[in-house]
């Protein structure tokens, strides 16, 4: 599988724009937008208690 180029990625926004209408696709983009937010900061803070897990195993050890 190839990366999207122009083509495609038009022809994914006619096909939006087609099924859900311009009026709605502002609510879904903020909606996705508001999704990844909430993924990336959640996988930062297990990211984050996986650091402090480490240091304080290397600790324990000391």
């Amino acid at each position: 599988m190839g990366s999207l180029g122009f083509g495609s990625i038009l022809l994914i926004v006619f096909a939006a724009l087609l099924i859900f209408g311009p009026k709605k696709l502002p609510e879904l983009g903020k909606a996705a937008g508001n999704t990844l937010r909430e993924f990336k900061n959640a996988t930062k803070g297990l990211a984050d208690d996986e650091d402090d897990d480490k240091k304080k195993d290397s600790q324990d050890v000391k």
